[in-house]
């Protein structure tokens, strides 16, 4: 395994007080009784992958819940590096270290590598290291806006310079739109707006203002404001050096000292031409505070004129911007604005060829999205198909359907396509589960079972294609049972071959295909209850796969049967 989550730690988080699991490569599986805190590690870890937090999750008469999870990444192609890189964060000794804390009065607080981090970027990490697959995310195929997101997925990087380069132009386009909009409708609207900007326009070009002004006039107010300090000063430091017994004389009395032996001595010498500089370069700036100090005069007068006009500044400041050269600027626009709807018509016509050019643009890159779509889905469909045979879904037809779209003669119409914000492709997902139907809406025909075991077929080609760090699997077994849930334990032993996979199940089919098995119980101290978690040996591992089997009592059947699924488990994987 060259990348996985090797240690969480997480403090005073909902029922759990202070647990630190140590993660192993291939497959975990973690089990335990209902509300004994399986979902509440994934809630942890969801939130460690930036997931909304809520002060719900600190535990009871704590002040914060921590959260922390160390990632080991053994190759440096891993895309967390470019993560990394964007938003400034060091990865070093090929580790990552995401920390989240929510305090009690819901502050939360983000860190990746000890630095503080947005949740928007600690989102940025998350989505890269983790990826959980819940049995609410199987809902997602019961929604066909979804599907077209799903498909994505399948081929990100194929899909990221064109998809990139349509996202700028189809914000271009809106944005363009939206302009023209505004020129062309509600005259009155208009009108109004011109009259604002005129007035806006005569009062800043009577304020006459300059570049920079307001820096300049705080400078000179500070000058004339401490006039007396800095004469004084002046003063002060010109007589330390100008004078007899004073400075510069004492500088040239050790100049003189050095010439009278230069000849004798290189060093001497070396020290004589030194002191020399110093003493013209002294001199010279002795010259500068004189004429300087002669050149100041307090002017009261044009101290009240600064004061005046910067008052008259900060007046406009409030209503256009927070410095003079933004108030320039505004004023560049408004000047513009007000030509463009003086001359409404032609500004119009320029919008409108703005906007076909553009839209032209638009329309070639969303057709390039379309051809890679196609072409992915062809292959997804294929790859899918391969799945569902593992899955007991031999008799079903999958299928991606692209929504009929607008032809003539020469191909797609483009000036009929509607475009959105990611091209003019809308997809559903089709599905036929038994030989002879049609092909059907996905959602209108799927089982839960089968969308579990849709969503699980999607999620072990994404992982190959995507090679996230870490896939976790909350329950998505639910609803299933017999040979299908050893078909659903097999597909997710096959994920681990190139992820590592946190599965959390209340199937013993599941529970016996893992390379470490974890077992989560709740225990009661001082009357309050936490949240434990316990490595099982093999021999544990057959105690607790009975109890899946029976549900209570433990049986010699019940362990016969466990030792059976375990022997079956390894027979599988050394295949």
């Amino acid at each position: 395994m060259l990348y996985m989550l090797t240690e969480l730690s997480i403090r005073d988080f909902a029922i759990i007080d202070q647990i630190s699991i140590t993660f192993n490569e291939g497959l975990t599986v973690l089990t335990g009784e209902t509300g004994a805190g399986k979902s509440i590690i994934i809630d942890a870890v969801q939130l460690l992958a930036g997931g909304r937090g809520s002060v719900e999750f600190v535990r009871h008469g704590a002040k914060k819940a921590e959260i922390e999870g160390l990632f080991t990444l053994d190759r440096k192609e891993h895309p967390i590096y470019k993560v990394g890189r964007d938003f400034g964060i060091e990865i070093s000794d090929e580790q990552v270290v995401l920390q989240r804390t929510i305090t009690s009065n819901g502050k939360s607080i983000c860190r990746v590598n000890s630095k503080l981090v947005t949740l928007g970027i600690l989102r940025e990490f998350g989505k890269t290291l983790i990826d959980i697959h819940s049995q609410h995310e199987t809902q997602s195929l019961m929604d066909p806006e979804s599907h077209l997101e799903l498909l994505d997925l399948y081929d990100p990087e194929a899909m990221k310079p064109t998809k990139k380069e349509y996202s700028y132009l189809y914000e271009r386009l809106s944005s363009l739109k939206t302009r023209y909009k505004e020129l062309s409708e509600n005259e009155q609207e208009m009108a109004h707006r011109l009259d604002l900007l005129e007035f806006q326009l005569q009062e800043l070009e009577q304020a006459n203002l300059e570049p920079n002004e307001d820096t300049t006039l705080e400078e000179e107010r500070m000058s004339l404001a401490n006039f007396e300090k800095i004469y004084t000063a002046l003063q002060d430091a010109y007589n330390a050096l100008y004078g007899e017994q004073k400075g510069l004389e004492w500088v040239n009395s050790a100049r003189t000292a050095l010439d009278v032996s230069s000849n004798f001595d290189s060093f001497i010498s070396d020290k004589a031409e030194e002191i020399s500089n110093h003493y013209y370069a002294l001199e010279e700036l002795t010259y500068s505070l004189r004429n300087y100090s002669e050149s100041q005069q307090y002017n009261p007068e044009r101290l009240n004129e600064v004061e005046s006009r910067l008052n008259e500044i900060n007046r406009l400041k409030k209503k256009y911007g927070p410095t003079v050269n933004d108030i320039l600027h505004y004023m560049a626009k408004i000047e513009e604005e007000i030509e463009e709807i003086t001359n409404k018509d032609s500004h119009l016509a320029k919008l409108s060829e703005q906007i076909e050019d553009v839209r032209k643009d638009a329309f070639l890159e969303a057709k390039q999205l379309h051809d890679i779509r196609v072409k992915n889905a062809n292959a997804l469909m294929e790859e899918i198909k391969n799945e569902l045979k593992d899955l007991y879904l031999e008799k079903s037809t999958f299928s991606i359907s692209f929504q009929q779209m607008n032809q003539d003669e020469a191909g797609l119409d483009e000036q009929k396509q509607k475009l959105h914000k990611n091209g003019f492709d809308r997809v559903r997902f089709l599905i036929s589960t038994n030989a002879g139907e049609p092909l059907k809406d996905l959602h209108k025909v799927a089982s839960g079972g089968e969308l579990s075991r849709i969503m699980l077929a999607l999620k072990k080609i994404f992982a190959k294609h995507q090679g996230v760090t870490s896939v976790i699997f909350d329950e998505v077994d639910t609803g299933v049972s017999g040979r299908v849930a050893q078909s659903i334990a097999e597909k997710i032993y096959q994920i681990s071959s190139s992820s590592q996979v946190l599965c959390i199940t209340h199937l013993p089919q599941v529970a016996a295909m893992a390379d470490t098995h974890k077992l989560i119980e709740k225990a009661e101290s001082n009357n309050r209850t936490a949240t434990k978690v316990e490595e099982l040996t093999t021999d544990q591992q057959v105690v607790e796969l009975s109890r899946m089997i029976t549900g209570t009592k433990l049986t010699e059947t019940a362990k016969d049967h466990a030792k059976e699924l375990l022997d079956m488990a390894l027979t599988f994987k050394s295949k």
